[in-house]
Order: structure tokens, then sequence, then C-alpha cells
């Protein structure tokens, strides 16, 4: 049931409120506002949720197919490397989550969690980044190049778990390539803030010219071009016949090291001939009586959302719900956010190469996290020294390159996945005739001992490069199970640390406060990453509790907010509507997707 949010807390009055201080601006866009309220459409036969629509529609087309939620998402995801170039692809990596009933076509139950994030070339280890002179090493240009896991992950998913053959679920792909697609706003708006980073390195025109030259249409890329990218269908076409053979070897693997070799990259014909996707159980926790499946490190998702919603119930969560009090309410998941970012930046990174493994039985533990609710003080808040453990023995920069899907079959299996080049355009090094840029997921390492990455991020020594080792990553696709161990909800998000506070509030919304999918996503939204020690919210966020001042009693409780335009992170939702019967699916109005279903 849907509660009436009202206006509380009247004596919370504490303390002088300070100023935000001065910050470098590097927030995105945003391109829409929130849909207007109205009846939400409701799919009875499943729904795939892309933050494009000619993804969405290719998942759908599978589910039409008799396809289930794996075809589905497979098939998404390779059309999302054609349309979103600047987000994901297969030059990249990404996780997934997957729960299919026996009762699906394979007449088989599996609850699976697959990790095909990109690993350390053989050549790159804990020292390398610090040895080059390059400031932007780990971000631009072949040096920055992780060995990509994207195929290798959408394969084996196929293979293993879906249904249908590689020549129909590669199919609306490799049209979307051949015949070209529409730039939507989303496209035209990160293109055109690409373009001034060209104006500003002039040198990249020539030394990046694929990306300039036909992802960028050299900075003139308007919503409504079409845009066409018969290198990227060729590389797809291999894949349709060889499955993930024709990428990691034979001309696709050799274009792809020549093409790192020419920018002065470490790849190699063994680094991909190596590559190997790792399967293993979803992370589990439960909240509010629902069973939360996720990914496991290397990604920190889903310990840190579970962490915070740990504490967050800790911290009486159902009475701050039942009696609206909603500033106690933000700030008490405002510090859960910093607990479990703190955390995030000691303990986490690839636990096969984490002496003595990363602790994630103890973070989510009923006793840690009892520990760490205590020490959330109502009416303030604390440096960061108080956040979090330590191991005794910048400004953050929002995410154009991620990607994340949901889908939904008619057997209630379901798909939560996430992929990424990082930034935009990755390294934006393109394999010369295959029309895809590879990733620059090496700066998702600590590149660079005590310093913040692209996304303001410092990280400890754990997640320091090593050949092979997957980085620390902040994607977090998950599946949310009612009491029935049925699936409730599909989420994950895009927008680098803050896919986990995005992600997190958006199912607080619709399995506590009880709203709608649409309305869930395209509510205003905060962020808090412990460091920097800055409380940032969308404008608009007040009118989430009927107007009252919510950033101005954080400030009084000594919060350094910061108040920003829309953007962000994008969330993509399914929810299985009210009633029980079919779902409601909702792609975040800050990309513009659309979801496609039945």
């Amino acid at each position: 049931m849907r509660r009436r949010i009202g206006v509380a807390a009247s004596a919370w009055l504490v303390g002088v409120a300070i100023g935000a201080p001065a910050l470098r601006a590097m927030e995105r866009r945003a391109i829409a506002e929130p849909p207007a309220k109205g009846a939400p459409t409701v799919y009875t036969r499943g729904v795939v949720a892309a933050d494009e629509e000619t993804a969405s529609r290719a998942g759908a087309e599978m589910l039409r197919r008799g396809g289930n939620a794996v075809d589905a998402a497979v098939a998404a995801s390779l059309t999302l490397s054609v349309v979103r170039p600047f987000a994901c692809g297969i030059g990249g990596g990404g996780f997934m989550v997957v729960d299919l009933p026996a009762v699906g076509p394979k007449h088989v139950a599996v609850r699976v969690a697959i990790n095909y994030r990109e690993t350390a070339p053989g050549a790159v280890g804990p020292d390398y980044y610090e040895k080059q002179e390059d400031a932007l090493a780990s971000t631009r240009g072949a040096a920055a190049v992780g060995v990509p896991g994207t195929v290798a992950g959408l394969m084996w998913a196929l293979e293993k778990y879906g249904t249908l053959d590689r020549a129909a679920v590669c199919g609306p792909a490799i049209r979307a390539a051949h015949e070209g697609f529409a730039a939507d706003a989303n496209y035209a708006s990160n293109a055109r803030d690409a373009a001034k980073d060209f104006e500003t390195h002039p040198e990249w025109k020539t030394r990046f010219a694929f990306v300039w030259e036909t992802l960028l249409e050299r900075g003139q890329v308007k919503a409504g071009d079409r845009i066409a990218n018969e290198g990227q269908a060729r590389a797809l076409e291999r894949i349709r016949d060889e499955g993930a053979a024709g990428f990691y070897g034979g001309e696709v693997a050799q274009a792809i090291v020549e093409s790192s070799a020419r920018d002065g990259g470490v790849l190699t014909g063994a680094d991909l001939a190596g590559y190997r996707v790792q399967e293993v159980e979803p992370l589990e926790f439960t909240f509010a009586g629902r069973r939360f499946l996720t990914m496991p490190p290397p990604s920190s998702g889903g310990v840190a959302m579970g962490e915070a919603l740990g504490i967050l119930e800790r911290r009486d969560l159902a009475g701050m719900v039942k009696q609206e009090r909603w500033a106690e309410y933000t700030h008490a998941l405002v510090e859960a956010f910093k607990h479990a970012f703190a955390d995030r930046a000691e303990w986490l990174g690839d636990p096969a190469f984490v002496p003595g493994g990363v602790p994630v039985e103890r973070l989510l533990s009923d006793e840690y996290l009892k520990a760490r609710a205590e020490r959330v003080q109502v009416r303030q808040t604390h440096g960061p020294e108080w956040y979090g453990t330590r191991d005794e023995a910048g400004q953050p920069k929002d995410d154009g390159g991620t990607s994340h899907l949901c889908a939904v079959d008619k057997w209630g299996g379901a798909v939560a996945c996430t992929e990424t080049i990082n930034l935009e355009f990755g390294s934006m090094v393109a394999v010369e005739g295959y029309g895809f840029c590879l990733n620059d997921e090496m700066d998702d390492f600590t590149t660079r001992r005590g310093q913040a990455n692209a996304f303001g991020l410092k990280q400890s020594d754990k997640n320091l490069p090593a050949p092979g080792k997957r980085p620390l990553s902040s994607m977090s696709p998950t599946i949310v199970l009612d009491a029935k161990g049925n699936v409730e909800a599909v989420a994950g998000g895009a927008g680098g640390p803050r896919i986990i506070t995005a992600t997190t509030q958006v199912l607080l919304d619709v399995l506590v406060l009880g709203q709608g999918a649409e309305e869930a996503v395209g509510r205003s939204r905060l962020h808090h990453q412990w460091e920097p020690n800055v409380l940032e919210f969308e404008k608009g966020y007040d009118q989430r509790w009927q107007g009252l001042a919510v950033p101005m009693w954080m400030r009084k409780f000594r919060h350094e907010v910061k108040e920003k335009e829309r953007g962000g992170a994008v969330v993509q939702l399914i929810v299985r509507a009210k009633g029980g019967k079919g779902w409601e699916a909702a792609c975040d109005p800050r990309k513009g997707g659309k979801a496609a279903g039945e």
C-alpha cells in the first residue's frame, strides 16, 4: 500500500547550519524529469528494462520467441554494445545474477552469479601506473585496458542457461549495427561532453580517430542522427558463428592486440586466450523479510548494500517510516552509507588475491552490523575516521561508462546484469576494423597508492593491480526474493560508486515505502561515499517528503551538503505488480531508456 509522505521532525533543530564547500563540478546533466504519475503498465508475460529502448526490444524479441530471461539479457546486452558504445560493450566486462525456477524451459532451478569482470594483463603489476609519466595512463589510452570479459560471460550464460541459439540472440545487435540506430538524447549528451575532451586534447582526434569521426561524428552528433557500425557488425557475426572463440582467437583477437600495441598497450594474445569466466554463489543477505541475491567481491556493491541496509534496519527503520521521521530516516541512511563505503575502501578486493580473503561474513554479521548501528548518532555526523573499521596489520566523477539491464520471463525467471567499459568510451582505443572501444577498467584498481581514482574513491593496497586480478567494482546487480522465494524485484544501475547508493534507495522506495516502479526510479536521490566527506542531494529532493527541507536539516546535523542537478546514477528496475500478477518496469528518466515486454 502506498504510504502518505508527510511533514514531520520539527523538533530536530540542532546546531548551526554550515555551508557546503566549493567543489569542482563534474556532474552529468539530467535529460528528463521524472515521469508524470499515472497507471503503471503491467507486463504479464515478461519484460526487459534496459537504458536504451532498442536493447529492451531486442530482449523482448527473445521472450516472444519462447526464450527465457537469460536469452533476453544476452540479446539486450549485445545490442547495448552497438547503441550505447560510450557506456558498455564487447570491449568491457560485467556481472550477471541469474535466478531461474524449475518450471522454466530447462526444468532445472538455477541460482548463480557470473563474474566476467575484466582482468589485469600479464605485464601489469602493483607499481605499473606509479612508473607511468602520463597522469592519464590508467584512464585514457591502451595502458588503461584490462582483458575484456563481456563476450566470454555472455556466451557462458547463453550456453549454460539460455534456450535459444546464438544466431537468434545475436540477430538484433547485428541488425542494429548494419542498419544503424537513431541516437537518442542521452547519446547526444554524452557525445557533446566527450567532444569537449577532444577539444581540450586535440591530439586525441588523431589518436582516437574512430571515436572522434564515427561515434562522435566530429562533435556534431544530434538526437535523431542515424549511426551505423559495420565494423561491430563483423565482430558480432564472428561471435554468432564461433561463440567466444570468435572473439578471443582469430582475426578479432589479433586486431585487439594490434590496436592496443599501436597505442603503447601491453595486452597480448595469451591474455585474451587465458581469460576465464568465474561462476560463483550469489552473495545473499536478508532485509525487511526478503532475501537479496547479488554479486560477491570483487563487486563491492552487494557487500556495501547489505551493510547499509543492515545498519538502517537496526536503527529502527520501521519506526522512522511509521512515524514519518524523514529527517532522521535520511540522516541514518547517510550514516549507514558512510560506514559501508569506509569498509569498502579498507577491506574489499578480488578475493583470489587478498591474503586471508575478504571478510564478507564479518562485515554482514549481526554482531558487526549492530556495532556499526550503535555508532550512528541521531543528531550528529563525524569525520571520516569515525566510520567502518581498520585493518590492524577528490571529487567523484559521474559515470557514462556503465549500463544495467533487468529481465523477467513468463516463468518468473530473472536476470540482473550490469556491464561497463568504465569511463565514457572506455580507453577510447577502438579495435581497428571491428568498431568497438576497449575498456579503461584498470583505473578501478588502486593505481597510485594514496590517490583517488576518477570516481573520487581512495582504495587500499588490497586492490593494487596484479596479472589476472580483477579490479574492485561498484556494480550491484540485485534480485530480491519474497518470503516464499519468488522474485519480487530486479534492480541495478550505472554511475560509478553512485550505483550502490542509488540502487539501495530505489529498492527502499519500493520495498519499504510501497512506491511503484516509475515513481521510485524517477525520484531525486542523495549520495555519500565516505570520502570526500560531502553529502550530495539532487535538486528536488525535498519533494520526496512534500517539501520538508531535508538538506537544511542535514546541514543542522553538521553534514557538508552540496546540491547538484539531477543526473548521476541511472537505475533500471522490474518489480512485481500490486496483487502479484505481472510486472511493473521502469527505466531511469535520467538516461531515457524504455522497457519492452508483453
